[in-house]
């Protein structure tokens, strides 16, 4: 349990309007947390979608930056997987307690998650996943973050409400662009129509945060 009393509560974290006053953890915070960029696209995600998520985050891991994902099947699971393949930091954030096995997909993923960054939710444990709880996760997705990715995602998809959330905290938003005959990339479009950063690569991202690489 971490409270936003403790040292090693998130700074990013800390800058967001509603704060969430504690934290069940499994695995633990680093300062260099602070340097986290979102990866986030649908659940659904086509084999493009997953290809970007997975090799944006193994590129940031690379360069020492944590990558914070929802642990969702589709586009969350690829960018955990990403990060992990790169021996990097990745924070895991739930929609449920840390005992609820949910998604039951992704639980051998949320197990190296811990090993290797964080799992991370405001609920109690026993706290069961339900649609209302999701909105409420996706904002610590981008308050723990600098700026959100979001790598493919229809135009009712959930990424688009973190893409959102982010924005409102003062984080940049990227988009990654697709195909114009992909339903899966109107709402990518539309975040870069509407002002997002392109993110074409890794470059793109550190670039417009001014991360250097390596570790803090």
């Amino acid at each position: 349990l971490v409270t936003i009393r403790d040292s090693e509560y998130p700074a990013n974290l800390r800058e967001i309007y509603d704060t969430p006053p504690l934290l069940f953890v499994r695995g633990g915070f680093q300062p260099r947390d602070q340097r986290c960029v979102a990866i986030v696209g649908s659940r659904r995600a086509t084999p493009y979608g997953r290809l970007v998520s997975e090799t944006l985050a193994r590129d940031l891991a690379a360069r020492g930056i944590t990558v914070v994902s929802g642990i969702a099947v589709g586009a969350d699971a690829a960018a955990h997987r990403g990060a992990l393949s790169a021996k990097g930091r990745t924070i895991a954030v739930l929609a449920c307690g840390l005992d609820v096995p949910y998604p039951r997909e992704t639980m051998e993923l949320r197990e190296q998650a811990a090993h290797s960054g964080a799992v991370v939710t405001e609920l109690p444990l026993g706290t069961p996943a339900r649609p209302h709880r999701f909105a409420a996760r996706n904002r610590l997705i981008s308050g723990l973050a600098l700026g959100v990715v979001v790598t493919e995602a229809g135009e009712r998809s959930g990424a688009l409400i973190t893409a959102e959330l982010g924005a409102n905290q003062g984080r940049q938003v990227f988009a990654v662009p697709g195909s114009i005959n992909s339903e899966m990339s109107r709402g990518t479009h539309a975040l870069l129509r509407d002002g997002a950063r392109l993110a074409g690569s890794v470059e793109d991202i550190l670039d417009e945060l001014n991360l250097p690489e390596g570790p803090v």
